[in-house]
């Protein structure tokens, strides 16, 4: 028996008659030719959106913009691997029309227009919602770490910088007894370094002493913690339990369909304070005034649930139980009851902190950081009556005092404030996994884009907008299926 055979390769064939033959009917490509002929470029923000009258023409920015949201739908992302597609894939020559752009100018094209590829991740997310594909009641908001351009070994941290320096030193003084050594001995083994080779080395240590004294200067001087030299806003977190530098990239995710309302990069290292930001933005282009929001004992900031519940967000942070006093308007206030274990909440626009009794309490001292303050108020503590402590001088709160989403609203000096026990929903915050793990699993693992590629948060952010864009529209093309989705861009309405 025979194995199978291929044809002959000299034969000469009759292909069909045009590559949209080629093309399948339910094909993906088609979906990304309908969306994006549909955008209006200008008004998203894209820069050169119409040819100019004079010099060379360029390339359509829509035919570069379907050729990424093509290549990251298919673990393609480099822009010269896409100049190669663009070359050889059958998809990708009827999506282009056989246009074969140069891997500088798709390079370029990411590069340009960050904000305006974001415009695009938020319109199609409204899209959605005008298709009733966003349930609006539940979102859960969590974070990843993304690897950033930037290796362990250059990236200094004080303590990091501080050893290298004592290693350099130690060094040096070593250098230097071998050179006195050989300076005295007149014979020496062809082993041994050469007095002109010992200077030079000492030499070398000392211009890397220098170096790590100014990358010590330089963050004592902007408060900085940390230093990347290849990715300058990267910085060293903790990942998948081990230390690489990273981006910690935060979205929300509505409950309905698993698809991403809003994304943000970062350069936290940690979850904290970030709850509220993120809720808020969903809520804003989700145009709902009440959601609930889901998250993990990394947002536990009781500034953070505060300034949530103020925008009408119910936040059900994993681990919170407790009482908290939250700052309202002037009229909206409520009979402050006894407390039994609450959080304080701090006002880093006034610097000061709210009880659990809605007692302002103000700041005593401070630590050696200069970021965590110690709070009291001896004189409410003595009136209050809430006995929660038995020392003369009241009860204290050590704050870090970390950035918050509080405004500058508080100008009088007695708060008007209503006491709220923040208890979280097991049943919600229990699906925060299955929601908010989901788009990263697929996104790391399926699509291929558990790293960066370009440095900085705002070109990282034109990334993950393509990134999220594609993982919003094969979400949705499972839902709607190709022929489906195509028809609701093209009339730009939801269905009956």
């Amino acid at each position: 028996m025979e194995f199978i055979n291929g044809e002959d390769r000299d034969q000469i064939m009759l292909f069909p008659g045009s590559i949209d033959e080629y093309v399948d009917e339910n094909g993906t490509v088609r979906v990304i030719e309908a969306y994006i002929d549909s955008l209006d470029l200008y008004a998203l923000g894209f820069s050169r959106p119409q040819p100019k009258g004079t010099g060379r023409p360029p390339y359509d920015p829509k035919d570069i913009l379907k050729l990424y949201v093509y290549g990251y739908m298919n673990r393609i992302r480099s822009s010269r691997c896409l100049e190669a597609e663009s070359k050889r894939n059958l998809e990708v020559l009827w999506l282009l029309r056989k246009l074969t752009p140069d891997h500088k100018t798709i390079a370029k094209f990411r590069c340009d227009n960050g904000a305006a590829l974001k415009n695009v991740f938020r319109d199609f997310v409204k899209l959605c919602v005008k298709m009733g594909l966003y349930g609006k009641e539940l979102a859960a908001v969590d974070g990843s770490k993304f690897k950033a351009v930037n290796s362990k070994d250059r990236n200094f941290t004080k303590d990091k910088l501080k050893k290298r320096l004592e290693q350099i030193e130690k060094k040096i003084g070593e250098y230097l007894e071998e050179l006195d050594q050989a300076d005295r001995e007149e014979e020496k083994s062809e082993k041994e370094k050469s007095a002109q080779e010992i200077r030079q080395i000492v030499e070398e240590l000392n211009e890397r002493k220098r170096r790590y004294k100014a990358y010590e200067e330089e963050l004592g001087g902007t408060g900085e913690t940390q230093k990347s030299l290849t990715d300058g806003e990267s910085r060293l977190m903790s990942a998948n339990g081990r230390l690489d530098v990273c981006y910690n990239v935060q979205t929300a995710v509505d409950a309905k369909n698993k698809l991403i309302v809003e994304f943000e990069v970062t350069n936290h290292a940690n979850d904290l304070n970030l709850l509220t930001p993120m809720a808020a933005k969903a809520q804003q282009i989700l145009e709902t005034e009440r959601m609930a929001v889901a998250a993990d004992t990394g947002y536990d900031s009781a500034s953070d649930i505060a300034a949530a519940v103020r925008k009408g967000i119910d936040p059900h942070v994993a681990g919170t139980d407790y009482d908290i006093s939250v700052p309202v308007e002037e009229g909206e206030g409520e009979e402050i009851k006894s407390h039994v274990r609450g959080r304080c909440v701090y006002l880093p626009d006034r610097n000061i902190a709210v009880c659990p009794m809605g007692k302002t309490l103000y700041p005593t001292c401070y630590k050696k950081s200069g970021r965590q303050g110690v709070y009291n108020n001896s004189r409410a503590c003595k009136a209050c009556t809430c006995r929660c402590t038995a020392s003369k001088r009241g009860q204290y709160f050590e704050i870090v005092m970390a950035e918050s989403d509080f405004t500058t609203e508080y100008t009088d000096k007695d708060l008007n404030v209503r006491q709220v026990h923040v208890k979280p929903n097991r049943t919600m915050y229990k699906q925060r996994k299955s929601l908010s793990e989901h788009p990263f699993g697929t996104i790391k693992r399926s699509m291929d884009s558990g790293y960066c590629l370009t440095k900085g948060i705002k070109k990282a952010s034109a990334e993950f907008s393509l990134t999220f864009l594609a993982y919003n529209l094969k979400r949705v093309i499972n839902i709607l299926g190709c022929k489906g989705l195509i028809e609701r861009i093209t009339h730009r309405v939801c269905p009956a």
